[in-house]
């Protein structure tokens, strides 16, 4: 390796983008090729930064299979960047294999970190934390290191441990000072915002109060009797009672506990659970049949009793009854809630994220972009969706992932 190879690579490892480029922009040879490309990701050009690692890994030869492989684990770790969740990663596992082959740890182990990732994104979260398990990173150079305890925070703030994340941030910001890097630094500071703002909203006595993530937990872990609007379920005492798949259910179970300790009217209850105007015999009707399954569901945990302007919802071990919502309600706050990163997201990745239908997807969008919230640039696959990050609240409940108890 020549010495502007090397001079290039190290500014890449510090961070310094412009300086690798100074050094191999007019260099077509598999290295200078692959080292632009890792540069062009940094400046935040994905397209220019795909075409030219993929143009490195063509270039070198048979015989340099490490190199091969690193090649594909920059053009993982540019998909992943660029939200295009749909990159093969049957791929980036063959490269893995290959550079753990070779002795290159350091490049096996953040290929892993790109897959754990990418699993995080999605809510995969025991799949995650197995594939985290694998690795030791008191080897690490700090640059890793700190790549690690980003994946142990966004784990913890996911299953809600915030001491855990806390600590871990701890760690990721010495490692990230260590390595000198200011975006990386930069990633770390981000990241621990999300413990310092609005996650969720506490409905009690029809009054509401934002929480953060620690006092959501601090929540979950009370006594309360807990009507989760941000995983539709019912919780207390480390019982959990899902109503993800009865949404009418839900949506008594929810109307009742805003109103707790007072009872709703039963043309309340139809309007909510029916989005009926007017409540007719009909309507009547089928509210005594849902609130009986309503009851049936509920029995070990509250009761729903019969009053005389309608019905009332009452704890059977806990001392009360609160709704957790999302700091954010409104159509489409899941697609929303990935949109704030601030990255680009095509509409696949969403929907590969949000479990739904590209389609669906789509018309979420289309609805957003009439409605002025988010907006597109490019065409065809590289279409890509984004919007500036939402002020003032974290999305950590807002996305896909199991809740203690799940």
């Amino acid at each position: 390796m020549d010495s502007l190879i090397t001079a290039a690579a190290r500014a890449l490892a510090a961070g310094d983008p412009l300086g690798a480029l100074n050094r191999v922009a007019l260099r077509t040879d598999a290295p200078a090729l692959a080292l632009r490309g890792i540069a062009m990701a940094q400046l935040g050009d994905f397209v220019r930064a795909k075409a030219l690692v993929r143009s490195a890994a063509r270039a070198f030869g048979p015989k340099e299979a490490v190199a091969r492989a690193r090649c594909v684990v920059a053009e993982a770790e540019i998909a992943l960047v660029s939200r295009d969740l749909s990159w093969p990663t049957k791929a980036l596992d063959a490269a893995r294999a290959t550079l753990e082959a070779h002795g290159d740890r350091v490049n096996a182990a953040h290929a892993r970190y790109l897959e754990v990732r990418r699993l995080l994104l999605i809510g995969r979260l025991d799949e995650a934390e197995r594939a985290l398990a694998e690795l030791d990173p008191a080897p690490f150079p700090p640059a890793l290191m700190a790549a690690h305890e980003l994946v142990v925070a966004g784990i913890a703030m996911r299953r809600l441990r915030t001491k855990t994340a806390r600590a871990a941030l701890a760690r990721a910001e010495r490692a990230a000072l260590s390595a000198g890097i200011p975006a990386l630094s930069a990633e770390v500071e981000s990241a621990s915002l999300v413990l310092n703002t609005p996650a969720a909203r506490l409905i009690a006595r029809s009054e509401e109060r934002p929480l953060l993530l620690a006092e959501v937990e601090a929540l979950l872990a009370s006594k309360a009797l807990v009507v989760d609007a941000c995983r539709h379920a019912v919780r207390h005492a480390g019982t959990v009672i899902s109503l993800a798949r009865r949404p009418v259910l839900f949506a008594l179970a929810r109307a009742l506990g805003e109103a707790w300790p007072a009872d709703v009217s039963r043309g309340a209850l139809v309007a909510r659970a029916f989005r009926a105007k007017h409540a007719d015999e009909s309507h009547r009707a089928r509210l005594r049949v849902e609130i009986g399954r309503l009851r049936r569901m509920l029995r070990t945990l509250a009761d729903v009793s019969a009053t005389s302007g309608g019905f009332a919802l009452a704890p059977r071990g806990a001392r009360e009854i609160v709704v957790l919502a999302r700091p954010v309600e409104e159509q489409h706050a899941g697609v929303l809630a990935f949109l704030a990163d601030g990255e680009s997201w095509s509409s696949s990745a969403l929907a590969l994220a949000l479990g739904a239908s590209q389609r669906t997807v789509q018309r979420a969008l289309d609805d957003l972009a009439a409605a002025g919230k988010v907006q597109s640039f490019g065409r065809g696959r590289t279409r890509r969706w984004m919007t500036p990050p939402v002020p003032g609240f974290t999305t950590a409940l807002l996305l896909p992932a199991s809740m203690p108890g799940d």
